[in-house]
């Protein structure tokens, strides 16, 4: 068989090499039928010039290319479980030590050789390559272990625990392993482990399970990684294990989690991001896992992995320099390491938080952090692109001779192999894409991982804080200090930063732990001393770092970026209360990385779509994940309104439709969780209105602000639970049925509960429920029927006041229509306008009496007369006076609309109508001011005197009589 002319179509170097693999091939018999095909042909010399493994392990054995190409193995992708299944065949009726290593041994060279030429013909991409070699080095290590604890347990018997159950290892393969990303020629870094401590039963002689199972790993390694006259199957690396090379080789499940609470650190949590059972019992294997995610994923933010990862990558680029490793693929700048660098920070950062982040591949991190917002898209498209390009270029040295390399070659024929096999013609062209590659991820790394405050250190240093907060300076010193600065109350405040920097919380926190805070304070002190009232903002600060400094990770968060400490700065300069909430939820910290989103609150469908996302990664079972992520979301975002509305970006009412619009995202989200805990074993509840069964409708009526999209901050929820009542009610159905009433009040119960439960996130929302049918006394959830008649013949008249500002928020919308129908019949039904009059007045009266805060010198924004509550019963007053002739009226819920629809209507002038509404956006705009001030909203008597005047003029030429003797 002639292949001169595809020996010929390669460069010379690399053809001349192909030519003798094809002599010693020819030599040991008949080549293979399937290469009368040119194509494979073609594949041949293109493959053996760039593998010299492959041409030697094919001119070895001359069966094995044969087998290769008349199973089409060559030319198809493996399906999931296959190696394991073809590994088991050949080792069904294998005995003894001996012949299971040399059946693996000869098993991995064909599959190597296998993926090596899938690779290297273009026949499969990088992932389906790095997931080969990973999945045959699972099945090698599995299948040999369940070999070698069978013959182990027939000499020394089976293992048992404490509760009498057979012991099975579990081995965790950490890196690249893991991952499912194995390069070609890689190590495999592995942990032994077992579940519970106990005894062999059933030997002569009774064993511990330690003895057992060190035993079985001893076994095990030597198995996979001697070498033999057949080779070697894969090198195994044990030193990442608790305590390295020092500590024993297997440990049992408790042992493992007391090392990582008390002696983990930072790499070996790095370390376990790509960790993954490979072999073993795998029940007990995802135990494991689930026993040790807090120590690879903390629950809060933890900035500290910057600082962690940058000094390992300081130890790497040293040893970089020491050894000569700049051409280096993995190790060198702008390498395969640094690209895992980038991810795994934000892994470690906010894997906690987000379960997305949880991922072992890192193309699959990559596209996390760009669907999240963490990384600017085109930064991880870049990187992505990096990766695949380098992680090609790692396997095509490696394939060359089936060796553990990343340098890049020196010689020119192995740097033409190279380039050949990455599709160029000649080296410069492959070396100018690869320098182009590795000076992206460079810079890209060098943006994360930089430290800007240590750039800048000098100017701070200047301003003297640095000296003055390092140095044990006495009260007058600091005060005289302060006051140079700037600083009000220069007195106080000097006692009070000392205060803080000698208090028991400071004093107790470990050595990294003060190095941050003396890293923080100076920037910090820096910072305050450019805010207005720089003394104030300073007091809120230190409150505020004196709730999270034990949480070194975000004193850390604040260090490593100016750009959220100068925000954290800005915003509690402006407002005590939004220190405060930060103060409370520190976890918001991360909110202030990026000016962008932190002013510009989300749309309601982005809302939506965020809350999804959030949820997402998270396990249906996962309540409390759950809860926390739902909390999260309402602070992050409630945080986002605040800081626009404090920096003047957004009017009042876009602050209360944003306010509005998270707790709407929020219930509908409550609703949907409330229910998948019940549904699984109750079922839904159905009637019978004559068709057949049908599921009944739940929806959840908001009233006062919620109805009115007019919430505050901290506004509670009032609420009514309403359920489909119309028909004949079948029950849940379900394993457990319940009735329809029972279920529907177990839906509301449960809805309650996520709301108000106290997590670690804290409160969701305060929830009312005083406004449904009969008040505290009545059902927690009722019918619609039930809620109608109750309108139509027993509810008062400030229950229909109520009524006006009544709207679906959550549930079904089928029952939402229908509540509309009820509600526009209660609100449109004939009156006695005398009467209710008098009623309004009545209940205002009485509401003035009892909640009014205001005097001579004071006025209640929300209860005196001529202020909120006098606007808002003239408006509900109206809607039950004229709807009946003005159906228009019942189509809002909101103040601001509804007068402007009196206007439209002729029933109001209007320019009073205006002038109510411009009153009314006035005072809610200021108490939304004062609150953020965390000040009553009580101002003084000379604020708004025309607006006032205004709003008693209109209530008299209303209702007859002065609001203030309403």
């Amino acid at each position: 068989m002639d292949i001169s002319a595809e020996l010929n179509a390669l460069p010379a170097p690399l053809g001349q090499a192909a030519r003798g693999h094809w002599e010693h091939y020819l030599a040991t018999g008949e080549p293979a039928a399937a290469l009368a095909d040119g194509g494979w042909r073609g594949e041949l010399v293109r493959v053996w010039a760039c593998s010299d493994f492959v041409a030697r392990a094919c001119c070895q054995d001359g069966a094995l290319l044969n087998s290769l190409l008349d199973s089409g193995d060559l030319s198809r992708t493996y399906g999931a479980g296959e190696y394991r299944r073809a590994l088991g065949a050949e080792l069904a009726a294998v005995a003894g030590e001996a012949a299971l290593s040399r059946v693996l041994r000869r098993f991995r060279r064909r599959e190597m050789v296998r993926i090596a030429w899938r690779d290297l013909a273009g026949r499969a991409p990088l992932e389906e390559t790095l997931g080969d070699v990973s999945a045959l080095a699972a099945a090698c290590v599995d299948l040999a272990l369940r070999h070698l604890d069978t013959a182990l347990a027939a000499q020394w018997g089976e293992p048992r625990g404490r509760s009498g159950a057979r012991q099975r290892m579990v081995v965790v393969g950490m890196g690249k392993l893991g991952a499912g990303e194995l390069n070609f020629s890689s190590d495999i870094d592995l942990i032994f482990a077992y579940p519970e401590p106990g005894q062999t039963q059933g030997g002569a002689v009774a064993r511990s399970n330690q003895d057992y199972f060190t035993e079985l790993g001893r076994r095990l390694i030597r198995v996979l990684d001697a070498r033999t006259a057949d080779g070697f199957v894969f090198r195994v690396d044990m030193r990442l294990r608790p305590f390295g090379d020092a500590g024993p080789l297997v440990a049992h499940f408790d042992a493992l989690e007391a090392y990582y609470q008390t002696h983990g650190r930072e790499w070996e949590r790095y370390a376990w991001i790509k960790a993954a059972p490979v072999a073993g019992d795998a029940a007990a294997g995802a135990r494991l896992m689930a026993l040790l995610k807090p120590f690879v994923y903390r629950r809060y933010l933890d900035y500290s992995a910057f600082e962690s990862l940058r000094e390992m990558k300081a130890l790497l680029q040293s040893q970089v320099r020491r050894k000569g490793l700049e051409d280096n693929i993995k190790l060198g700048a702008g390498g395969i390491r640094e690209i895992e660098f980038i991810a795994q920070a934000f892994q470690l950062i906010r894997g906690g938080r987000d379960a997305r982040l949880r991922q072992r591949a890192l193309l699959r991190v990559l596209e996390e952090l760009a669907a999240g917002g963490h990384l600017p898209g085109y930064v991880c498209r870049q990187l992505k692109e990096a990766y695949v390009f380098l992680r090609l270029a790692e396997n095509r040295l490696q394939e060359y001779a089936d060796e553990q390399t990343h340098a890049l070659p020196t010689g020119a024929t192995a740097r033409l192999r190279l380039a050949h096999a990455m599709g160029f013609a000649h080296w410069d062209a492959f070396a100018a894409v690869l320098a182009g590659h590795r000076r992206r991820v460079q810079e890209h790394f060098e943006q994360v991982f930089s430290a800007p405050q240590r750039e800048d250190g000098g100017a701070r240093e200047a301003g003297g804080w640095a000296a003055l907060w390092g140095a044990e300076s006495a009260p007058a010193e600091l005060a005289a200090h302060l006051r140079r600065q700037g600083f009000e109350d220069a007195d106080e405040v000097a006692r009070r930063l000392l205060r803080f920097k000698h208090s028991a919380v400071c004093r107790a926190l470990s050595a990294r732990g003060r190095d941050r805070l003396d890293q923080l304070m100076p920037l910090l002190l820096g910072a305050v001393a450019a805010a207005p009232r720089p003394g104030a903002t300073l007091n809120r600060l230190l409150d505020l770092l004196a709730a999270i400094v034990r949480r070194s990770t975000y004193i850390a968060l604040l260090a490593e970026n100016p750009t959220a400490l100068s925000q954290l700065v800005r915003l509690c300069a402006a407002s005590p209360w939004i220190s405060r909430h930060l103060a409370r939820h520190p976890i918001l910290l991360d909110e202030l990385l990026d000016a962008r989103t932190l002013y510009a609150p989300r749309s309601r469908e982005a809302l939506g779509e965020e809350l999804q996302r959030l949820l997402a990664g998270l396990a249906p079972e996962d309540l409390e994940g759950r809860m926390d992520a739902l909390r999260q979301f309402k602070q992050s975002n409630v945080l986002r309104v605040a800081a626009a509305d404090v920096m003047g970006r957004y009017p009042l009412m876009a602050v209360s439709d944003h306010l509005t619009w998270i707790a709407e995202a929020v219930l509908e989200t409550v609703v949907r969780q409330a229910r998948a805990g019940l549904e699984p074993r109750h079922g839904w509840p159905l009637l019978d209105r004559g068709g057949g069964p049908a599921e009944a409708g739940f929806a959840v009526v908001g009233y006062g602000k919620l109805g009115g999209i007019e919430l505050g901050y901290g506004s509670d929820l009032d609420l009514v639970f309403l359920y489909d009542d119309e028909g004949r009610p079948l029950g849940s159905g379900g394993a457990r049925p319940l009735d329809n009433a029972m279920y529907f009040a177990r839906l509301g119960q449960r809805i309650i509960h996520w709301c108000t439960a106290h997590t670690a996130g804290g409160v969701l929302y305060e929830v009312d429920m005083r406004l449904r049918p009969s008040g505290s006394a009545g059902l927690l959830v009722s019918g619609l029927g039930a809620f109608a008649r109750y309108q139509r013949d027993s509810a008062w008249t400030w229950e229909h006041q109520a009524l006006v500002r009544a709207r679906v928020v959550a549930g079904d919308a089928a029952l939402a229509r229908r509540f509309e129908v009820v509600r526009a019949e209660v609100l449109g039904r004939p009156r006695d306008l005398a009467a209710l009059r008098r009623e309004v007045c009545d209940m205002r009266r009485r509401m003035r009496r009892e909640l009014g805060r205001g005097s001579a010198e004071r006025f209640d924004l929300k209860q005196d007369a001529g202020g909120i509550a006098d606007i808002e019963f003239m408006v509900q007053y109206g809607v039950l006076a004229w709807a009946r002739g003005h159906p228009q009226l019942l189509r809002y819920t909101d103040n601001i609309r509804l007068l402007d629809a009196f206007a439209q209507a002729g029933l109001l002038a209007a320019e009073d109508a205006a002038q109510l509404g411009e009153a009314y956006r006035a005072y809610r705009a200021r108490v939304h001011q004062l609150t953020l001030q965390e000040e009553p909203a009580v101002v003084a008597a000379a604020e708004f005197v025309s607006e006032r005047e205004a709003v008693r003029r209109i209530w008299r030429s209303v209702f007859g009589e002065d609001a203030a003797h309403a």
